[in-house]
């Protein structure tokens, strides 16, 4: 974002305090979305940077709109204050603007129990809060206040390891720049904020697109780029042949939900490989779903894609379908119970086939490759080892993390807690194996299936407080036709 701030400011005949006023701008226009009582008591604590800057433009700016409670609070505890700070400040000084300095937390007891706007200390940081930093956030965290930040919570790193012994000014929303914060997507950030949205300021989205990165934001314009549409004359062989290798007699369910999905997800022929005891659940559920017998797995080659792992068990007989399944060397869609399975016999790993997909949940993903301390250390593990084993790795969080054979990262953004239930896991195998069979790359697969299976939870949300599997499963089509429309 800085590199980018640089380049627009030389290619598009703006200066810094313009690009400043912008930011400011777009920042007050999402504020009084979420803050629309003009007597509501605000106070807004500026930092001698620019996030302190940005922070005097907003007061200026809200006083502007009507908003008459507007306090500012100069937070003195460094001696350096950058020019674009100084601008701003005399500016408010030439309106005179009531303007309180702060050089002791001490001094902070008169602030309201109403909304408070975090310009202390921008993105610029790299080490914990320390003496009257540390003091200040946590002063704010123990008032009975709403916190809004501008662009990150002061003290919280843009990217980077989380120390979970670290203390962040707690916000209620960050309204960040143009681009989330990497590290908004780990579940550490908790700690830090609630939930944040993004205003474009103006910044050069070619050059920002044009920029190196390792990480990239899914959106459904991606999907519905990449998505293709059904055309006349097709039949289900069009659509491929998937294959789920699931449940035990006490999981029944698992595998199920992972054959709707696969269903729903618009696979032309769904077959599921079950123990008998499950016929009659599978032909009650889902009569479009066909059967076959663990023990005519051989001939997989029929079958587009192949997924196994949903209610499996991790019994001995699992594992020895598991090693022949992997002796196949055809690409599998491995989860749940197949995961726990590689993770008790690691060196299977070596045996994974090239162009897999992983679907991890954190605690699966720790039992693969070993114990980690943060989720940016998770990251990078999957990073290394997607590379390593040449399959694609989804590390399934609320954020999802689809990791490719080269340790690009795709974040999906779809989901929600009211998503917190059992099954889910299993449904977004299904899908996955769904899009594998229509002849999508691994990667699409799997970030396809990500995003589908997020925001069917998102709109289901939208009247319900808990969302169940079967129900995400359900919505998929309809999910698909909204974007394709």
């Amino acid at each position: 974002m800085r590199s980018a701030d640089v380049f627009t400011v030389k290619n598009q005949e703006i200066s810094a305090i313009e690009l400043m006023e912008a930011a400011s701008e777009a920042f007050v226009g999402e504020f009084i979305k979420e803050i629309t009582g003009e007597d509501t008591p605000i106070d807004i604590l500026c930092g001698k940077g620019n996030n302190g800057a940005d922070g005097l433009a907003i007061a200026r700016i809200l006083k502007d709109k009507g908003y008459n409670q507007v306090g500012v609070y100069l937070i003195d505890f460094s001696g350096n204050e950058t020019e674009e700070y100084k601008i701003n400040l005399n500016r408010l000084k030439d309106l005179w603007f009531p303007l309180t300095t702060i050089k002791a937390v001490a001094e902070l007891k008169t602030l309201k129990n109403g909304v408070i706007i975090d310009a202390v200390l921008g993105s610029g940081l790299n080490k914990a809060l320390s003496g009257l930093y540390l003091e200040l956030a946590q002063f704010i965290n123990g008032l009975n206040a709403r916190v809004i930040a501008v662009d990150i919570p002061t003290g919280f790193p843009a990217e980077g390891i989380l120390d979970q012994s670290n203390v962040y000014i707690r916000a209620e929303l960050v309204i960040c720049f143009q681009r989330p914060k990497l590290n908004f997507f780990f579940p550490e950030s908790a700690n830090a904020l609630e939930r944040f949205r993004v205003v474009e300021i103006g910044l050069d989205e070619d050059y920002i697109e044009s920029l190196d990165s390792p990480y990239k934001l899914l959106n459904g314009s991606d999907i519905k780029a990449l998505f293709k549409p059904r055309k006349s004359f097709t039949h289900k062989g069009t659509y491929g042949h998937a294959l789920i290798i699931a449940g035990q007699k006490e999981t029944m369910g698992a595998a199920i939900l992972a054959a709707q999905a696969c269903l729903y997800g618009g696979a032309g022929l769904t077959t599921l490989s079950i123990p008998e005891s499950g016929l009659t659940a599978l032909n009650t559920a889902l009569p479009e779903v066909m059967y076959i017998n663990r023990t005519a797995l051989q001939g997989t080659e029929k079958f587009n894609a192949v997924a196994v792992g949903p209610g499996l068990g991790t019994g001995t007989e699992s594992a020895e379908l598991l090693k022949s399944l992997l002796k196949l060397k055809k690409p599998l869609i491995i989860d749940a119970d197949a995961l726990h399975l590689l993770g008790n016999q690691k060196d299977l790993l070596k045996e994974v086939p090239e162009g897999s997909i992983l679907t991890p949940h954190m605690k699966e993903f720790d039992h693969l490759f070993g114990q980690h301390d943060s989720w940016w250390a998770r990251l990078e593990t999957a990073r290394e080892q997607a590379i390593e084993l040449k399959c694609v790795i989804v590390l399934k969080n609320q954020y999802t993390f689809i990791v490719n054979q080269n340790g690009k990262v795709m974040i999906n953004s779809t989901g929600n807690p009211a998503m917190a239930q059992g099954g889910m896991g299993d449904v977004l195998t299904g899908l996955i194996a769904s899009f594998s069979a229509q002849a999508y790359l691994a990667e699409q697969s799997a970030y396809t299936a990500c995003y589908l299976h997020g925001l069917s939870g998102d709109q289901l949300a939208v009247s319900k407080v808990s969302v169940k599997a079967s129900a995400v499963a359900e919505q998929i089509p309809e999910v698909l036709k909204g974007l394709i429309k």
